[in-house]
């Protein structure tokens, strides 16, 4: 990405940030709980200007300053099992790469089927969007 790692972990970890670029525009993103520790509570609530809405309680599971964050739907606050509707664990990584960042995003699903289904949302199209925006938003943060 062309933003520095320092901006994009920032974009990341500050929950007023995060809400600017994390889902696809013009949907919009309520952070409902951001503890950015291991066992934390990481809750984000999205809502489409036609009224449709995701809501996606989570957990943090390893936090690596400046360089890895690793989430997951599997699991609450607190390490608390739960179902959700769309179980997956992600794994982002940032690494200084000449004036930029290397930017990797690792997404593992506990099964095909569920992979398929995720897909089939829109998966790699939203993701992609939001590392774009991502990317232009770290880029203009002073």
């Amino acid at each position: 990405m062309r933003a520095p790692r320092a901006k994009l972990w920032q974009a990341w970890t500050d929950p007023k940030l995060l809400k600017e670029w994390w889902c696809p525009k013009p949907w919009t993103t309520e952070v409902r709980a951001f503890d950015l520790r291991p066992g934390g509570a990481f809750h984000t609530f999205m809502q489409g200007p036609d009224g449709g809405t995701s809501d996606n309680p989570g957990c943090f599971l390893e936090i690596v300053a400046p360089s890895r964050i690793i989430f997951t739907s599997a699991l609450t606050a607190g390490w608390r099992p739960q179902t959700p509707w769309m179980p997956f664990t992600a794994i982002i990584t940032m690494a200084d790469e000449a004036d930029g960042t290397r930017y990797v995003a690792t997404v593992m699903h506990p099964d095909e089927a569920t992979r398929d289904r995720h897909e089939e949302l829109g998966f790699f199209d939203g993701w992609g969007t939001c590392i774009t925006q991502l990317e232009a938003f770290a880029q203009q943060l002073g």
